[in-house]
């Protein structure tokens, strides 16, 4: 998803994940888009300080429910720890930022 794509999305009231859904896109109510991680509550803006860059690839951005997003790996398995992942175009799976056991 392009930065565009993304606010579009997050104003239109849609529910949009970073690399898994343990992170969620939000506009606060002075107009400025954050990623939270829903667990611990830790945030960072959506992009850099000019606003030009995003905090993360654009391809690991999914609207929730969406074809390229949903809580299955890319073989239609559910994981077992409930961590959904975003799927990009090609059947590649985002990976997460922590680390794998």
């Amino acid at each position: 998803m392009t930065l565009e794509d993304i606010k579009a999305a997050v104003d239109a009231g849609q529910t949009v994940h970073w690399a898994n859904t343990g992170y969620v896109v939000h506009k606060d109510r002075l107009g400025q888009y954050f990623i939270t991680y829903l667990p611990n509550g830790s945030c960072i803006g959506l992009t850099d300080r000019k606003g030009q860059r995003l905090n993360g690839k654009a391809a690991e951005f999914f609207i929730a429910g969406s074809e390229e997003g949903d809580e299955n790996t890319q073989d239609g398995h559910p994981r077992p720890d409930g961590q959904g992942r975003g799927v990009v175009l090609g059947g590649k799976v985002a990976q997460s930022l922590r680390r794998q056991r």
